[in-house]
């Protein structure tokens, strides 16, 4: 792990090159309750682009995993977050990546593609598709749910599901009730026309949360749906058939 300050947050971070040689830089950025850890290590990615040929770094986005925790809301919009991934390329010193969020870190990715088009080769959005547009749901409960002194008294499935991953991870649940708050400002359809660089969406068939993956491609103008086949939220991360078509994407897409 190493760690890096911007905008008064120490951040954590992972940066690993490839056995060989010196490949493409990826950005990873991950999901609500997540880490870097959690989305992209534990279930192969950094071993399965390393083995690519990819340089893989993915951080702990603020109030997340190692990274600094803040309990105020107003700390966690799309836009302050996004600004963190900017700050680690140009801390790496990296003029242009690959860039591939899943669940909120895909939201994440839109808005740095937005605010840093130069910094964005490529897109990858995981587990959201058109739910960046109109919602992804009633996520009041999850807040609740991980503010709750006694779990067991949550009665909503979206809520128990999220407050069981955070005590999975050992997440400051304080943090993540401030950050679900004012992380999911939904970008316009005029927005995710805007973004132009070629972007691969996948989201799982059995997703309830993401949204459909066709209905965003058909918004931007250099967009591919994929199926993530049999998976829910939580299980098409480390989906074998996702990775597949993420290496395909990106020899597709090289990095010019």
């Amino acid at each position: 792990m190493q760690f890096f300050n911007h905008d008064g947050f120490d951040f954590a971070f992972l940066d690993r090159q490839p056995a060989k040689g010196k490949g493409d830089a990826i950005l990873l950025i991950h999901g609500f309750a997540s880490s870097h850890y959690v989305n992209w290590v534990s279930p192969g990615w950094f071993k399965t682009l390393n083995d690519a040929g990819y340089r893989a770094i993915a951080l702990d986005n603020r109030g997340h995993g190692s990274s600094s925790k803040s309990y105020e809301e107003a700390d966690y919009t799309p836009d302050k977050m996004a600004s963190d991934a900017a700050a680690l390329l140009e801390h790496l010193k990296i003029e242009r990546a690959h860039v591939m969020g899943y669940s909120m870190g895909a939201r994440i990715s839109a808005f740095l593609a937005l605010a840093e088009p130069e910094k964005v080769a490529t897109l990858v959005f995981g587990g959201l598709g058109i739910g960046i547009v109109d919602g992804v749901g009633e996520w009041d409960s999850i807040a609740a749910a991980l503010l709750a002194d006694d779990p067991s008294k949550t009665t909503h499935p979206r809520g128990r599901s999220f407050r069981a991953f955070a005590d999975q991870t050992r997440s400051d649940r304080r943090a993540l009730a401030a950050c679900i708050t004012t992380s999911r400002e939904l970008l316009t359809e005029d927005q995710v026309a805007r973004i132009t660089q070629p972007t691969l969406i996948a989201v799982g068939t059995k997703d309830d949360i993401g949204g459909s993956p066709e209905e965003l491609a058909a918004l931007m103008p250099r967009a591919t749906a994929f199926h993530i086949e049999g998976r829910d939220h939580m299980l098409a991360v480390g989906d074998k058939s996702f990775k597949q078509r993420v290496l395909e994407f990106y020899a597709e897409n090289p990095l010019e």
